[in-house]
């Protein structure tokens, strides 16, 4: 990437609209572009394996719950921040392809659990570490004071933004 392009647009809009004050950009810009960047560096792995990253999700929820690897839907959906449409969808593509399967939830029979088969459970087993390795890599030039300091401004952030979404909510 050549030069600031986030810092270029926020000196463009200065000398457009003066009036406005644009430097929310040089953060929320520097996100979603991080974002992109990111998905670029760590999907490789997943795409390797042809899985979607919400697949890669649903196979990582289910292994980080421990023996016998089993959620339902809605479960899956409250861990993952997805629809319980979205769960369905990517669990029928991993049915498919053997890495879970999808049983009769013995609590509730009308229910429905989604657990890791064996080939699943290898898969993201592998993954896992291909992931964290990459995730490791994308940090690597931080020292252990940045990286403490970038986590908690991100959470900072992150419950700002939930708690004003959720007054939102409130309040319309």
């Amino acid at each position: 990437m050549d030069g600031d392009r986030i810092a270029e647009i926020v000196g463009q809009w200065r000398r457009e609209r003066p009036d406005l004050d644009p430097s929310p950009l040089l953060i929320i810009g520097r996100i979603q572009q991080l974002a992109d960047l990111l998905d670029a560096a760590l999907r490789p792995p997943f795409a390797a394996a042809n899985l979607g990253n919400g697949e890669f999700d649903v196979l990582a929820a289910l292994r980080r719950e421990g023996e016998p690897y089993t959620l339902t839907a809605g479960q899956l959906s409250q861990r993952m921040l997805v629809t319980t449409g979205a769960v369905t969808k990517r669990v029928d593509r991993l049915i498919a392809r053997g890495f879970v399967s999808r049983s009769v939830f013995e609590a509730d029979a009308r229910g429905r659990v989604v657990g890791l088969t064996p080939a699943g459970v290898a898969l993201i087993d592998r993954l896992i570490e291909d992931h964290l390795a990459n995730e490791a890599a994308v940090l690597r030039d931080l020292t252990d004071s940045e990286r403490g300091g970038l986590e908690r401004l991100l959470a900072t952030l992150t419950r700002a933004i939930v708690s004003q979404l959720s007054g939102s909510e409130t309040r319309g």
